[in-house]
């Protein structure tokens, strides 16, 4: 599946299944509870590398936060990582023979269960939604400042396709681009998902959009506000 998405960006990927009823939430701290359910590749390949996987919970750092998950992303990065491919991704830091962070996935959207010594933005229960190590797990350690509160307007799947592709659309355009009102911006793979991102806020931030995608999604791009 994650082969075929492989052209997409910031593809919602729910696990109900992996869910804890909010009746029956574990006591994460308890010498009962330290192991979680997640999504593991061991070596690089394709998504025939990825298994199902009983494993530790994460360790804290005194700055992060446990997310319970309740939605992750996919995003092209996540498969550039899966592959190892390019080859300049291993030789980044991310390992080089084979991936150093086990669990894929980095969009999240969840709930905070449990705080390191030193967090002071969130206290367990909040609902949050930013950048985790690992997202494609039961939970996920995330540094607070990757995370913001989840707007109760918005769904766990909604929240946890924005972060990646939403952050680097809007960089793009304000801290790189400067984007100013009444400005033209051509925006070329305006269907992706950073690209559909991208249309949304430069119209929101008055500019003239042309956007570039195949014929079968201008209609897509024309609903997202493209000129």
């Amino acid at each position: 599946q994650i082969a075929r998405l492989q052209n997409q960006s910031s593809i919602p990927v729910s696990q109900p299944e992996l869910r804890v009823t909010d009746n029956a939430k574990p006591e994460i701290g308890s010498t009962q509870f330290k192991t979680m359910r997640a999504i593991v590749h061991r070596s690089y390949g394709s998504a025939d590398v990825l298994k199902s996987e009983t494993i530790d919970l994460p360790t804290l750092d005194k700055k992060q936060v446990l997310i319970e998950v309740h939605a992750a992303a996919l995003d092209r990065g996540t498969w550039h990582l899966m592959t190892g491919a390019p080859y300049l991704i291993r030789m980044l830091g991310f390992g080089l023979m084979k991936p150093k962070q086990p669990v894929p996935g980095f969009d999240v959207a969840g709930i905070v269960r449990s705080v390191g010594s030193e967090v002071t933005r969130f206290v367990p229960g909040d609902e949050v939604y930013g950048i985790a190590n690992g997202s494609f797990a039961e939970y996920a350690a995330a540094s607070e400042d990757k995370l913001v509160p989840k707007p109760s307007s918005l769904s766990f799947d909604a929240a946890a396709v924005v972060p990646i592709s939403g952050i680097t659309a809007l960089e793009a355009l304000t801290d790189v681009g400067k984007l100013q009102a009444g400005q033209h911006v051509l925006i070329v793979g305006a269907s992706g998902g950073v690209g559909t991102y991208a249309v949304q806020l430069a119209k929101a931030l008055g500019a003239e959009v042309t956007g570039v995608a195949s014929a079968a999604k201008a209609e897509l791009v024309y609903s997202l506000g493209a000129d």
